[in-house]
C-alpha cells in the first residue's frame, strides 16, 4: 500500500481519503484552514493526518480536492513540492448553474493545471464524474479518468483498483476536457429523472 495525499477537506476529500484508508493506504490531508484538515483526518479514521499545508506532499499520488477556482493557485503555492508526484484533478470548471463548463476545447481545467506542475509531475484528471455522496457509499463504481503518462495512468488505475471499484482509462490529456463535459451529462441525467444517486458505467466487454 501507499501514502496518498488529498489537498482540500471537503466532501469529495473525505469520500476519497475513505475509501483509501478503508483499503490499507495511508492517508495525509491538507487544507489552508489546519483545524479543517485535522477535523477531516478524525472523519477518515483508519490513521489518516493532518499535514501542514504547502509543505511538501508525503503521498506519491496527491489529490488536488478544490474547487476549480483555486486549483491554479494551490499548484502555484506547492510548486516544487509537487516534482515527481502523480497529481490527481477533480475539479469540474461548471458555469454557475451547473449546465456547462467554463473550459475551452484544448484548455480543459486539467490541461492548464499540467503546464503550471514542475517537470517531471504528471497530471490524472479523474473522480470528477461521480457525486461525492455515491462515492461515500461505497460500492464497485467505475471511474473513469484520462491523463498525460501511459505510465502514470497505469499507476493511478492500480490505485483505483485498490478502492474496489473499476478504472476506465479514456486516453491522454486531450480527453481531459470531455471528461469535463460529462460531468455536465452526468448532471443532466440527475436532473432529468435519474436521480442524484445515479452514476455512470460502461458495459465493457
Amino acid at each position: 500500500m501507499s501514502t496518498i495525499t488529498i489537498i482540500g477537506a471537503g466532501n469529495m476529500a473525505t469520500a476519497i481519503g475513505t475509501r483509501a484508508a478503508e483499503s490499507g493506504h495511508t492517508v495525509e490531508i491538507m487544507s489552508r484552514n489546519p483545524a479543517h484538515a485535522q477535523a477531516t483526518a478524525d472523519r477518515i479514521g483508519n490513521g489518516a493526518v493532518a499535514g501542514t499545508y504547502g509543505s511538501v506532499p508525503a503521498g506519491d499520488i496527491v489529490v488536488l480536492a478544490v474547487l476549480h477556482q483555486a486549483a491554479l493557485d494551490v499548484v502555484a503555492h506547492y510548486g516544487a513540492g509537487l516534482a515527481g508526484k502523480v497529481l490527481v484533478d477533480i475539479t469540474n470548471p461548471f458555469n454557475a448553474d451547473g449546465t456547462g463548463i467554463l473550459t475551452t476545447e484544448g484548455h480543459s481545467m486539467t490541461q492548464q493545471i499540467a503546464a503550471a506542475v514542475p517537470d517531471g509531475t504528471h497530471v490524472i484528471k479523474a473522480f470528477n464524474t461521480i457525486f461525492g455522496h455515491v462515492l461515500a457509499e461505497g460500492g464497485p463504481h467505475d471511474v473513469l479518468f484520462a491523463g498525460d503518462s501511459p505510465e502514470a495512468r497505469a499507476r493511478f488505475a492500480e490505485l483505483v483498483t485498490s478502492l474496489g471499484m473499476r478504472p476506465l482509462d479514456t486516453g491522454g490529456l486531450e480527453s481531459t476536457y470531455v471528461l469535463e463535459w460529462t460531468a455536465i451529462l452526468l448532471m443532466g441525467l440527475a436532473r432529468n429523472g435519474a436521480g442524484w444517486n445515479v452514476a455512470l458505467r460502461a458495459d465493457v466487454g
